[in-house]
């Protein structure tokens, strides 16, 4: 779905983000969905997904499951 579908949501990305806009950002959508997209294409794609595929989603990055994706 484009971004630009998404009427009225509220984008929020994360405080550790960096200044040169090329960030993750969220969307909470009617009916418990979740948006996200690239802040460096903020007109550009945005992939939704159901409250549960995040839940899990987060719950595996905070167990540090995907710890190996950012280092070296």
């Amino acid at each position: 779905m484009a971004a630009t579908e998404l009427q009225g949501v509220v984008w929020q990305k994360s405080r550790h983000s960096n200044s040169q806009g090329t960030c993750v950002e969220f969307a909470r959508l009617p009916g418990g969905r979740v948006a996200v997209r690239n802040s460096t294409f903020p007109d550009g794609p945005a992939l939704v997904y159901t409250r549960a595929e995040i839940e899990a989603m987060l719950l595996g990055i905070k167990d540090g499951e995907f710890d190996h994706l950012i280092t070296d």
